[in-house]
C-alpha cells in the first residue's frame, strides 16, 4: 500500500471527530497564523499560540487574522512556554514557529516537559511528486549532523513508524549512499550494510530494507534496469533513509525547489509529533506538516 497523498491526509484530518490542541512555539509569523486559522476554521485544531503578546497581535492584525479562536500565551520564553501547555494536556501537538531549532530541540529534551523516551529526534519529510504519482518520506532532513549507528537504528526505525503510521504495513525503505557497493573508503556504506543484517533479522519489524542504493535506484525502475539491480525497493521507495545531515538537506531542498512537489514534515522520536519545517515555509506546506502531523498522532495511528 503507498503513502497517502497530502489531499487524502487532509481529508483524514477533515473526519476527525474534534479539534486537536495544536500550540506554535513562537508564533508571531504570518503563516503560522494563517494556517493555524485555517486548520480551526476547518475543524482540525484548537490553536493555542506562544511569544511576545504584542508582537502576535501586531502579526496577526497585518496578515489579517482573526485570534479570537486562538488562546495566547504571553512569554519571553515560546519553547518552554509551549511544552508546558503539552505538559499539562492543554495541547496535543507541537508546532515550530518563528523559533531556532536549537532552541525548540533543547525544550523537547529537557526532562521537565517529559517528552523524552529515550529516541533519537529526527526530522522526516514526506515528499509528493503529483506527475509520477509518487509519495516518499525522507530522513532525517533536519536535525542530527552525523548520526552514529545507534542513532542510525532508531532513524530507520521511526522512518519505518510514520510510515505505518501512515498505512504502508509493510514500507519499502532504501539506505541511500553514492554508491549502491560496499566501499570501505565510504564508511556510511559499511554502517549500511550492518543496518540491513539487523533488518534481516527483524529489528525493525515489518519492513523491506535494502541499501546501498543511490537515490536514483530508490526512485527510479529504469535506472535499476540500466545497472542491472534488481529488488523490492528499486524503483519503488516509500522511503530513503540517508547517512547524514548534510546529504539529506541538499537532497530534500533541492527537491523542494525544482521540482513539481508538495511536502510536509515533522520531528520524530519525542512523545508528541511536532509540526516541524523551515521558517520559510508558505502557508500550504504548513497545512501539509500539520495534516502529516496529526495522522502520526499515537491516537490516529495506533502507535
Amino acid at each position: 500500500m503507498s503513502l497517502p497523498t497530502f489531499d487524502q491526509l487532509r481529508a483524514q484530518a477533515h473526519r476527525a471527530h474534534r479539534p486537536v490542541g495544536v500550540v506554535a512555539a513562537g508564533g508571531a509569523d504570518s503563516t503560522v497564523l494563517q494556517a493555524l486559522a485555517t486548520a480551526a476554521s476547518w475543524g482540525w485544531v484548537r490553536p493555542l499560540v506562544t511569544g511576545a503578546g504584542d508582537q502576535l497581535a501586531a502579526v496577526a492584525r497585518d496578515a489579517g487574522v482573526d485570534l479570537s479562536a486562538f488562546e495566547l500565551l504571553p512569554t519571553d520564553s515560546p519553547a518552554e512556554t509551549a511544552l508546558e501547555a503539552i505538559a499539562d494536556g492543554r495541547a496535543e501537538v507541537l508546532m515550530k514557529g518563528q523559533i531556532d531549532t536549537p532552541a525548540l530541540v533543547r525544550a523537547l529534551l529537557d526532562p521537565r516537559y517529559g517528552q523524552r523516551i529515550g529516541r533519537t529526534i529526527f526530522q522526516v519529510v514526506l515528499m509528493e511528486i503529483p506527475h509520477h504519482d509518487r509519495r516518499f518520506l525522507l530522513s532525517d532532513t533536519g536535525v542530527t549532523i552525523a548520526p552514529t549507528l545507534p542513532q542510525k537504528q532508531q532513524i530507520l526505525l521511526g522512518t519505518i513508524q510514520v510510515a505505518q503510521a501512515l498505512g504502508t504495513p509493510e514500507p519499502r525503505v532504501a539506505l541511500v549512499a553514492a554508491t549502491e557497493k560496499l566501499n570501505p573508503a565510504m564508511p556510511e556504506t559499511v554502517e549500511i550494510v550492518e543496518l540491513r543484517r539487523l533488518a534481516e533479522e527483524g529489528r525493525f519489524g515489518s519492513a523491506r530494507v535494502e541499501g546501498p542504493l543511490s537515490f536514483d535506484l530508490a526512485y527510479a525502475r529504469e535506472a535499476g534496469s540500466r545497472k542491472a539491480i534488481a529488488g523490492a525497493v528499486v524503483g519503488a521507495a516509500d522511503a530513503l533513509v540517508f547517512p547524514n545531515l548534510l546529504s539529506a538537506n541538499l537532497t530534500v531542498k533541492a527537491i523542494m525547489y525544482t521540482a513539481d512537489c508538495r511536502f510536509g514534515g515533522l520531528l520524530y522520536g519525542a512523545r508528541c509529533p511536532v509540526v516541524f519545517m523551515s521558517r520559510a515555509d508558505d502557508v500550504e506546506t504548513r497545512l501539509n506538516s500539520l495534516a502529516l502531523a496529526l495522522a502520526c498522532r499515537p491516537e490516529t495511528s495506533g502507535g
